[in-house]
């Protein structure tokens, strides 16, 4: 697909979108919760008849669902479909994960201060149960590598950071010196990449990550709604993650051995029985991104493109710093997938954004401003045109 015409108004794409009104709305929640092709309408129909008409022995289909979803979920790392585990959300992925760590030995975690609330709480909570937390500054993102390897040590079980900052899409550089590090201390690295997933291309070979786990999902910028995480395993990986379903015994079911058993790679991590009807919306959404030639590379080009738009447009409005302001520093190369505006009122501005029909949030005093691939460069600015009516208003 040629990037200009998804620049156009009407974007060539968003006749795929018509059940979600992408011409009529302006959505700029595309960091957040993008719109679902018109195809995952159809797998939901598809999944129900499934069930209706084959009852019990449905799992057979929706186990072919799952294993295309490990496949698109791979083609997005440059890995390969049987290193990839999935769950409902990454939540209970990084559970398991940290379950299968030895903290009674390496009772230490290092962090960022700047995680997404998966991360962020369920480690918070931990120091209450003995186990060390080291929260490195996450501004600037340029400096969190080196800040995570001067923090691992022989006591570090793991270290967990995003490859891309949640709150303001500040990516995070240099991970791949992170894992050297964590290689040198036998230490575990989890890598967040939710908010990099098909909007900054992440092929795990050239950002030299092999050997790191990897979490996402597919709320956000792949359209495929809730239900589809994953948790990447590295192929030296031998953990035994105390947290697991029966599924995770499946390919050693007729000879389990001694003690409790396990499957082999990702199926270490996997859980038990589950809704299959996320898989069957992301099945159809992989396949209308490869029909549709939506690659990683493509779709970074065509977001870079929309949040330059979104930031000139703004630079444009002239608007008192003291209200909101952008920090005009950082290239868009350096952004990933929304912009971020700095509000002490963010929240108050959400809403009113709102009622002049722009779709927006906020993170603390950060208003965030996502594109999304259907939507066209005319209706970015009549975006941040209303901005300046809601401006006006709270000054």
């Amino acid at each position: 697909m040629n990037p200009a015409d998804l620049f156009r108004s009407p974007n060539a794409l968003a006749r795929y979108y018509s059940r979600f009104r992408v011409t009529e709305r302006l959505l700029l929640t595309g960091h957040s919760h993008q719109a679902w092709p018109d195809v995952g309408f159809e797998a939901q129909v598809e999944a129900w008849r499934d069930a209706a008409e084959l009852v019990d022995d449905k799992w057979e289909r929706a186990f072919a669902k799952a294993a295309r979803v490990r496949e698109g979920f791979a083609r997005l790392l440059g890995d390969r479909a049987d290193r990839i585990a999935l769950g409902q959300n990454t939540h209970e992925l990084v559970v398991r994960f940290l379950s299968g760590l030895d903290l009674r030995r390496r009772p230490r975690l290092v962090t960022t201060d700047g995680e997404f609330h998966t991360i962020r709480r369920q480690l918070d909570r931990l120091p209450e149960e003995g186990i060390e937390l080291v929260k490195v500054p996450s501004d600037p993102p340029e400096e969190i590598a080196e800040r995570l390897c001067r923090a691992v040590s022989d006591a570090t079980a793991a270290v967990l950071v995003s490859a891309v900052l949640y709150a303001n899409a500040r990516i995070v550089p240099d991970l791949g010196r992170v894992l050297l590090a964590c290689q040198r201390t036998g230490t575990a690295l989890l890598v967040d990449a939710y908010h990099a997933l098909n909007v900054v291309p992440f092929p795990l070979p050239e950002l030299e990550l092999d050997g790191a786990y990897v979490t996402g999902g597919g709320y956000k910028y792949c359209q495929l709604g809730e239900g589809n995480c994953f948790l990447r395993v590295p192929p030296s990986s031998t953990m035994r993650p105390v947290l697991t379903g029966w599924f995770a015994e499946f390919d050693a079911l007729a000879a389990p051995g001694d003690g409790v058993p396990y499957g082999s790679g990702p199926a270490r991590f996997a859980g038990a029985t589950y809704d299959p009807t996320s898989h069957y919306r992301a099945a159809a959404a992989f396949d209308f991104f490869e029909r549709e030639g939506l690659a990683p590379a493509l779709l970074r080009q065509v977001s870079q493109h929309q949040v330059e738009v979104l930031a000139t447009t703004f630079d444009s409005l002239d608007a008192d710093p003291a209200v909101i302001s952008r920090d005009r520093r950082v290239p868009v190369e350096k952004i990933g997938g929304f912009l971020a505006l700095r509000a002490p009122g963010a929240e108050d501005l959400v809403r009113r954004l709102r009622r002049e029909g722009v779709h927006a949030d906020h993170r603390g005093d950060l208003l965030r401003l996502g594109p999304a691939p259907y939507l066209s460069d005319d209706q970015l600015r009549a975006a941040v045109e209303a901005l300046r009516s809601v401006v006006k208003m709270a000054d």
